[in-house]
């Protein structure tokens, strides 16, 4: 990266904070984000039935396709309500989110040079593109596939599946996360690119090792014991990692140029 200008290396916050004033303003914007998460989960309980039956539709699409219904069923009085309701909370949070990293970003903005400033937005904005990619991959490839293949074992005789609402959208929910996380990989290359801890040269020369990483990544997020669910939990991981390559290779050119260009001021 090219070394900040002397413009660029003045923080832009005017004075020094005490400690007392630090304390008070992260209790100002601790009791702003509190507010703006209490505010999203009103608004998430209005929505929250809809998306409740928009997260089951790869589950009841399978039901449906082995003929058994296309109903989730709950066993508890309350469960359906406190399904809601925790529903309600998490959209809250999630809606809630943008504003939350807001006032993160203004209580330590003050304190940070103008190119760290640049680096942190240039960093936010594909980390959270890339975690709802992940979320849309798993929802509309993984999950279909997962539950058509989960349903498939019907049982013999007198057994047969009756999904519950709650244990489906706790499995639901892992999956969601944990490809989302997943889905970060080209972002923990290039920060690890960034402070010269891995090259593309090395990325490459252990190429075999982190194809046996993620198979043992796969082996354990995949909810299922067999090898083709597997391989579908692999795919993107291989190709993220591909992708990482090409992001350190970015990264390093980046460092070159930047020494070459200081190579010649100096001269």
């Amino acid at each position: 990266m090219a070394n900040p200008t002397p413009l660029e290396s003045q923080p832009e916050g005017t004075g020094r904070m005490s400690f007392f004033e630090h304390l008070a303003e992260l209790r100002t914007r601790i009791i702003h984000s509190a507010a703006a998460i209490v505010l999203g989960a009103f608004v998430g309980f209005t929505v929250a039935k809809r998306v409740l039956a928009f997260s089951a539709r790869p589950m009841v699409k399978a039901l449906d396709a082995a003929h058994l219904g296309d109903k989730l069923i709950y066993t508890h009085p309350a469960g359906y309500l406190n399904l809601v309701l925790q529903t309600g909370l998490y959209l809250g949070v999630v809606l809630a989110s943008p504003y939350v990293l807001y006032q993160f970003w203004l209580f330590i903005a003050p304190g940070l040079y103008k190119h760290e400033k640049k680096a942190v937005a240039a960093f936010v904005v594909p980390t959270v593109g890339l975690f709802f990619c992940g979320i849309a991959f798993a929802y509309y490839v993984i999950m279909p596939y997962l539950f058509r293949f989960l349903v498939s074992f019907q049982g013999d005789g007198p057994f047969t599946p009756l999904i519950s609402a709650e244990e489906y959208y706790d499995l639901v929910l892992i999956v969601l996360v944990g490809v989302g996380a997943v889905f970060e990989l080209p972002m923990i290359i290039l920060v690890l690119s960034l402070f010269g801890i891995v090259t593309p040269r090395f990325l490459l020369k252990n190429f075999r090792y982190a194809i046996l990483i993620i198979a043992i990544v796969a082996a354990i997020i995949t909810p299922t014991p067999d090898a083709l669910t597997m391989l579908v939990f692999m795919a993107p991981m291989i190709l993220l990692y591909l992708v990482g390559i090409g992001v350190s290779a970015a990264v390093l050119r980046r460092k070159r140029r930047a020494e070459a260009l200081a190579r010649q001021g100096a001269d």
